[in-house]
């Protein structure tokens, strides 16, 4: 069994497709969540959804390591750390202890350094990482809120926060192939290397190089290099039947052109931030009543944002995004209680966060793929066998531009 661990719930289901799509029956295990020894037999890979992308050091390598324990119990016995294909993390980040502690607990002589998805225009070249043509630094990431990229070669992201070595691996050695890559890895004394890769035959390259190997980490694109058995999955099935609805916390440029896209032929309701600041409660029941009073028909959207103007940091000194996370949990919570609604797109990290946790959902199944990175699951409400819900978790610059219409058709 594979056995990962990833930073935050969206990138968790996005290696969870990519898995799915090399081969696997995978499972996402959110948080402190369990499977049963009956769902560990039909797994060839688990993934272990954590919120630790931003949290202090030594929080994210006690709950990377509590969920390496747990993997191992399950039979896992090699390993993937999972972190953001644009390697967010700054100087005091904590993408390096997590790799050291890891890498220590399974004593991983190495481990490439892949954060490269090509799929998504996230490329390494010459040790650099790309978003499209834009180098790292010079891509909205620079102006990240809470991890502002201001350098693109990964070594140098990675160095401040680990005590081992980095060295790199280019291209033209990638290009010679799998043989290749592992000699230049075996005749580096450093821990981590950073591996170029500019498309996904290089990310299968990388992955026979390292088919031996107890450990690996990158991005989600470097598990289309680690071919599963291929077998049927009996975890798998949509619920039965049930009305859809989109959930929007993420105001990406991506996830509002997919709101736009889909207010051609939906109905779409923006959470009035005033109203669900003096009054949560009020407004989850406000916006669970008009979900429900659209035609049978449609996929209502739910969103904090239909365009730039409408997004607010604070209002009258409330955070408002928590206020909105809070919000688009409790109308899920409400809609799935209410039975009529059996399915849910949630576009935004932290918001697919907030709505899992309020479902009580403990593990999820992955099923078809929607786009890269995004694939729809199923999960048991309040862990209860009997009440599933269907979930595609968006990361907000995921998908294309009619996501929120076209991926009914598959779940169908």
């Amino acid at each position: 069994m594979l056995g990962s661990i990833a930073d935050d719930f969206t990138g968790a289901t996005d290696l969870a497709t990519m898995l799915r799509t090399a081969g696997h029956r995978v499972s996402v295990v959110i948080e402190n969540g369990a499977l049963s020894p009956e769902q560990l037999r039909e797994v060839d890979a688990v993934v272990v959804a954590l919120k630790t992308r931003t949290a202090p050091r030594a929080e994210a390598v006690a709950a990377s390591l509590d969920a390496l324990d747990r993997l191992r119990s399950w039979g896992a016995d090699r390993f993937y750390v999972k972190y953001c294909s644009t390697f967010d993390s700054t100087d005091e980040g904590n993408i390096g202890p997590v790799l050291d502690a890891v890498s220590d607990a399974v004593g991983a002589r190495r481990a490439v350094v892949v954060p490269a998805l090509p799929a998504n225009g996230r490329t390494v070249h010459d040790g650099h990482l790309y978003v499209g043509r834009d180098l790292l630094e010079h891509s909205s990431m620079r102006h990240h809120p809470l991890t502002p990229m201001t350098r693109s070669r990964v070594m140098d992201l990675l160095r401040p926060q680990t005590a081992y070595d980095v060295a790199e691996v280019t291209l033209p050695v990638v290009r010679d192939g799998a043989g290749a890559v592992r000699a230049a890895l075996d005749a580096s004394e450093a821990r981590y290397a950073v591996v170029d890769a500019t498309t996904d035959a290089d990310l299968v390259t990388i992955g026979a190089a390292t088919a031996d190997d107890v450990l690996v980490s990158g991005g989600s694109g470097l598990a289309l290099g680690i071919p599963g058995p291929r077998l049927t999955d009996a975890l798998w099935s949509p619920p039965a039947s049930g009305r859809g609805a989109v959930l929007c916390g993420s105001v990406s440029a991506t996830t509002l052109a997919q709101i736009a896209h889909a207010a051609r032929t939906q109905p779409v309701r923006l959470v009035d931030v005033a109203s669900a600041t003096a009054d949560e409660e009020g407004t989850i029941a406000e916006l669970a009543d008009w979900v429900e009073q659209q035609d049978p028909q449609t996929h209502p959207v739910v969103c904090a944002a239909r365009e730039r103007s409408d997004v607010r940091s604070h209002l009258d000194g409330v955070e408002v995004a928590p206020v909105v996370e809070r919000v688009l949990a409790g109308v899920a919570r409400r809609l799935v209680e209410r039975g009529e609604v059996t399915a849910l797109i949630v576009a935004g990290g932290e918001s697919s966060g907030s709505v899992v946790r309020a479902l009580g959902v403990q593990a999820l199944h992955i099923g078809p793929e929607l786009a890269t990175g995004v694939c729809w699951s199923v999960g048991a409400v309040d862990d209860d066998p009997g009440r599933t819900v269907a979930l595609a978790l968006k990361s907000g610059n995921f998908g294309g531009e009619d996501l929120f219409t076209a991926a009914w058709e598959v779940l169908a």
